[in-house]
């Protein structure tokens, strides 16, 4: 019998503490893919809602992980005040865009390239809330196309629209010059009578 209790006392426990770690935990919300024109820059929005108030000791990293997946880079870093990368493929190209007050620890990448393909990651911890969610954002550079959808659809209306307006023209045209030859006709019918 005492088995049982104490077999239950550490299933209520176990209970009671994770539903206290998930009170206590850090959720972080970012989009989950984000598509970008080669050579514009981005915004990676990230956001977070923490159980405490932000606390000064709030730590922002964002990664970043390529699409053929080889090691993690770090992208930023924020406590206290933004640090941008000293070295990597970021370097120059990130900038901090986000507001601790609104709970918004945003990044802007300049100058996307292709082999900016890949998985950045948002990661927030606001102590005492350590533990939590970590954002991940795919990110895809297109190249740029001469047309979009849009313009080509415009190309298509107009083109059919000038079609439309010669077509019509025609057959204005053939029908003046029908009439003119029947009014011919019977003009010299007229004559000849």
């Amino acid at each position: 019998m005492r088995g049982r209790t104490w077999l239950g006392a550490a299933l209520v426990l176990g209970a009671q503490l994770r539903a206290l770690w998930l009170a206590a935990a850090v959720e972080v919300h970012t989009a989950k893919e984000v598509v970008a024109v080669n050579g514009t820059n981005q915004r990676l929005k990230c956001t977070f809602s923490s159980s405490s108030p932000v606390s000064d000791q709030l730590l922002v990293s964002w990664n970043f992980q390529p699409e053929d997946l080889s090691s993690h880079e770090p992208v930023f870093r924020y406590l206290k005040e933004p640090y941008k990368p000293p070295s990597g493929r970021f370097k120059e190209r990130v900038t901090w865009d986000g507001n601790i007050e609104r709970n918004d620890v945003s990044i802007i990448i300049w100058n996307l390239q292709p082999t900016d393909n890949g998985t950045f990651t948002c990661q927030v911890t606001n102590r005492p809330d350590v533990y939590g969610t970590i954002g991940e954002v795919r990110l895809r550079v297109v190249l740029k196309v001469n047309f979009s959808e849009i313009h080509f659809l415009a190309v298509a209306i107009g083109s059919a629209s000038v079609l439309m307006i010669i077509v019509v023209a025609v057959a204005i045209i053939c029908r003046q010059h029908r009439r003119k030859a029947r009014d011919k006709r019977m003009e010299v019918a007229d004559t000849e009578l």
